[in-house]
C-alpha cells in the first residue's frame, strides 16, 4: 500500500474531530495546522463549550498516548515532570515520569497554577524534554501541548507570562455554537459522551510522517518578505510596546506550511498568512496601556487593520 500523503492525514484526522466537535470547522482546523506544524494550541474561552472535547477528540483520533492535567494552585512542577525515587530493590534513586510524557497533553485552566508550575511546561514545550536533577529526558514524539484558561474569571488565577505564551503557536476561542447545532449536541448526547466512542485513525508516525512533510513545503521568497514586513510592523506598531518575536516568526512560517498542506497545497500561499496571522500574532504582542488580560479583542483588531494595510504581493 502506498504511504499516505500528508495531505490525507490531515483528511482523516479532520473528519474525526468532525464527529464530536459540531459546527466549529475552523477550530478543528487551527488544531490540525499546529499538530502538523508539531506547535501548541492555547484555546481560552468560558466554561462549558467544548475546549476540553476539543482535545480529547484530537487525542482520541490518534493511536498515542493523552493525559489530561488538572491546574491547581496546589500544583507543583514535579507533578508534571516527574521526579527522583528512591527504589529499595536496587538501593539508588530512580526518575519516575511524570504525565507530561505523553503524545497529547491537556493543560486544562493552566491559568490556576501559579508561575514556578506554569514554567515547567517552558523546557517541554520548546525542546520536547525535561530536565530534573540535571538529567535531561526527552518526551516521546509527537508531543502536543492543548493548554486551556477561562479569560473572563481572574480570581485565583495567575496570568500567563509573555515567554510562555511566546510557546503556543496559536491561540483561538470556540464561542457558542449555532443553535441548530446546539439542537445536533442534545441529540448526540442522548446515549452518553461521543467522544468516549471515538475511534482512533492514524498513529503517531502517521503525524510525524506528516510533520515532516510540512517542512518540505515551498514558501516563495515573495512570500517570505511578505511574512517578514507583517511580523517587521507589529515590532513598529505605535499601538504595540512588544512585537513579533522571532521565535513568533518561526512558529507564524512553520503555521503557514501546515495550514497549506491542509489545503491539499505543496506551497504556500498568501492566504495562508492571512488566515493565520491574527491566531498565531495576537497574543504574543503586548499592547499599551491595556492588561494582557482585557487586551485581547482589542489586540486582535488592531493587527487585523494591521494586516490589511500591509501590500499582499503579487
Amino acid at each position: 500500500m502506498a504511504p499516505r500523503s500528508a495531505f490525507e492525514t490531515c483528511k482523516l484526522l479532520r473528519d474525526n474531530i468532525a464527529k464530536v466537535v459540531l459546527g466549529k470547522d475552523e477550530l478543528i482546523d487551527l488544531l490540525i495546522v499546529a499538530t502538523m506544524a508539531g506547535e501548541h494550541v492555547l484555546l481560552e474561552d468560558v466554561p462549558g463549550v467544548g475546549k476540553t472535547l476539543a482535545a480529547k477528540a484530537l487525542a482520541s483520533s490518534l493511536d498515542a498516548k493523552f493525559t489530561r492535567l488538572q491546574f491547581t494552585p496546589d500544583l507543583l512542577p514535579s507533578d508534571i515532570t516527574g521526579s527522583m525515587i528512591y527504589r529499595s530493590a536496587t538501593v539508588d534513586f530512580a526518575f519516575s515520569p511524570g504525565p507530561i510524557f505523553a503524545n497529547v497533553v491537556l493543560a486544562d485552566e493552566i491559568n490556576r497554577a501559579p508561575p514556578r508550575t506554569q514554567s515547567a511546561l517552558l523546557e517541554a514545550m520548546s525542546e520536547g524534554q525535561v530536565s530534573v536533577d540535571g538529567v535531561t529526558h526527552p518526551l516521546p514524539k509527537p508531543f502536543i501541548v492543548i493548554a486551556t484558561q477561562n479569560p473572563f474569571e481572574y480570581q485565583g488565577t495567575y496570568t500567563l507570562p509573555e515567554s510562555q505564551l511566546d510557546r503556543f503557536l496559536l491561540r483561538t476561542s470556540i464561542g457558542y455554537p449555532a443553535r441548530e447545532m446546539e439542537r445536533k449536541v442534545l441529540q448526540t448526547h442522548q446515549s452518553g459522551e461521543p467522544v468516549d466512542r471515538l475511534q482512533s485513525v492514524l498513529s503517531a508516525d502517521d503525524i510525524l510522517a506528516a510533520q515532516s512533510a510540512v517542512g518540505q513545503v515551498r514558501f516563495d521568497e515573495t512570500l517570505t518578505g511578505y511574512l517578514l514586513d507583517i511580523v517587521e510592523a507589529t515590532r513598529r506598531h505605535e499601538g504595540f510596546q512588544v512585537g513579533v518575536s522571532t521565535r513568533g516568526l518561526l512558529s507564524f512560517y512553520r503555521g503557514c506550511q501546515a495550514m497549506a498542506v491542509l489545503r491539499g497545497r505543496d506551497y504556500v500561499v498568501p492566504d495562508d498568512l492571512k488566515q493565520l496571522a491574527v491566531p498565531t500574532l495576537a497574543h504574543r504582542v503586548l499592547p499599551d496601556g491595556v492588561f494582557q488580560g482585557g487586551s485581547r479583542s482589542v489586540v486582535e483588531q488592531q493587527l487585523a487593520d494591521l494586516i490589511e494595510s500591509i501590500p499582499v504581493p503579487v
